[in-house]
């Protein structure tokens, strides 16, 4: 779910209401086509001028003027009056809505929404204008809670604030700037919707990214995408900051330890656990509004969007990954619990990633421990498994057997050709041959060739499992009690 600040301009610009704001220094900021319409005023000729010199020159408008007024003089209540409005084709009648402009609990100016009803006030039946007045003022109001309800919910205290007092920063266009790039993405998580109700998966992803999103906002990271479960996150962009980087590992830091309040939820309700991964790259990137005069995006383009995607897709369960450009903009101290080299698709060389357990300093935030220990099975489980590339989970099956297990790692002897970080899918049978589940998957954090087997091409890998079907949890614990 990420918005931003052309939610704002899109919803003004398609509004029949006129809609003004001013800023405390008297400034006019905001004023949609429809205002143009209603008051007949060109709306390049005052934006950013001076509410008095444009409204206060003409005696004939002092009550709507008064009505502004009564906002900033009366701000805990909101102004709805019927006034006259001298417009270059004559008098015209407006219905007017004033209020404080607040966001996230801070008065940042007056916003004031009008509607023409001249043609009303000219009905005879004088019963049902008051009834169509009174419904036009509900309609008012509730556009006007609607605009400042966007505010609060998608955008940071300081975008709110940049977009009162630059609104040109709506036009279309970017510009190049160093920021650091943060996604997400739930293990497994696409199989796991496939067996479960559609609500259950709605719930389960709703709780899951408003804690989240409260997460982000408190580093003043700005949401750009929800894409189903993942989440696209800019820090350093809109607002530029020179800490952008350590925000952003900070963040992610304290996401993940905010995975067990989650999981409790869904336990409370009975739901099964879900588990995030996390991947952050600082660099270069096109940031600006994308798309066209109907429907505009802010939005980030370039090379170290599609790094810190491959980055992230390197992580397994409650870890959370950095680059080395991420790393190299950190002055807080970091506790890296180790580090590998890796050559991502799109990448001329190898980079190393680094895979994060906490930062010091003024954040103090640390991940537990992994404390899964692994069991060696009194008898030996046999898995076929295939080779997930990319979406595509592969046709061929290669037989593993397990020789120790834990409730989320395994230890396997097998011929099969795979490499560390490669994302597997296990098949796993009873001793009867019945399929239990061809929902397991996993990835290798480590590959070896073992001292006790002779035999040649068989290795030993350890596998990090990233979606365990209840299924299978129940099966794993009757082969470990």
């Amino acid at each position: 779910m990420q918005q931003d600040s052309v939610i704002y301009k899109n919803i003004l610009e398609n509004m029949k209401d006129g809609v003004m704001t001013i800023d405390f220094e008297g400034r006019i900021i905001t004023f949609n086509r429809a205002a143009e319409e209603i008051l007949e005023i060109d709306k390049d000729s005052i934006i950013n001028k001076n509410y008095a010199e444009i409204f206060l020159l003409h005696e004939e408008n002092d009550d709507f003027n008064q009505v502004i007024f009564d906002a900033v003089y009366e701000s805990s209540m909101k102004h709805n009056k019927v006034v006259s409005f001298n417009a270059g084709s004559g008098i015209k009648t407006l219905s007017m809505t004033t209020t404080y402009l607040s966001a996230e609990g801070r008065d940042i100016g007056v916003i004031s929404v009008f509607n023409d009803i001249t043609e009303l006030t000219e009905l005879r039946d004088a019963l049902r204008a008051m009834e169509e007045i009174k419904r036009l003022n509900n309609e008012l109001e509730v556009h006007n809670k609607f605009i400042r309800g966007v505010f609060g919910r998608y955008l940071s205290d300081d975008i709110v604030r940049s977009l009162i007092e630059t609104p040109g920063g709506l036009a279309l266009g970017g510009k190049k700037e160093e920021i650091t790039i943060m996604m997400t993405d739930l293990r497994g998580f696409t199989s796991l919707s496939e067996r479960l109700l559609p609500e259950t998966v709605v719930a389960i992803l709703n709780n899951y990214l408003a804690a989240m999103t409260d997460i982000i906002l408190k580093y003043k990271g700005t949401i750009d995408e929800f894409i189903g479960d993942a989440i696209l996150v800019l820090f350093g962009a809109p607002i530029s900051c020179a800490d952008h980087a350590q925000r952003a590992v900070a963040c992610a830091l304290e996401m993940q330890l905010a995975m067990e309040v989650v999981n409790q939820y869904n336990r409370d309700h009975g739901f099964p656990n879900i588990e995030m991964g996390i991947g952050i790259n600082t660099g270069n990137v096109v940031v600006g509004n994308v798309g066209s005069s109907k429907r505009t995006k802010y939005g980030v383009v370039g090379r170290n969007v599609n790094l810190t995607s491959r980055i992230e897709s390197y992580t397994t369960a409650g870890q959370v990954f950095i680059s080395s450009a991420t790393k190299e903009r950190i002055t807080q101290p970091l506790r890296i619990i180790s580090s590998m080299e890796v050559a991502p698709k799109g990448v001329k060389e190898p980079i190393t990633i680094y895979n994060v357990g906490g930062i010091g300093g003024i954040y103090d935030l640390y991940l537990q421990d992994a404390s899964d220990v692994l069991n060696t099975l009194e008898r030996e489980l046999v898995v076929n498994l295939s080779i997930v590339e990319g979406k595509d989970t592969g046709k061929a099956q290669f037989e593993a057997s397990v020789v120790k297990l834990s409730n989320r790692e395994a230890i396997m002897l097998t011929t099969a050709p795979v490499e560390p970080l490669c994302n597997m899918r296990f098949f796993i049978k009873g001793p009867d041959g019945v399929l239990i589940s061809d929902s397991l998957y996993g990835k290798v954090i480590e590959k070896m060739r073992p001292s006790c087997v002779t035999e040649p091409g068989v290795f030993s890998i350890r596998v990090n499992f990233t979606s365990i079907p209840s299924e299978v949890s129940d099966y794993f614990k009757g082969l470990l009690s």
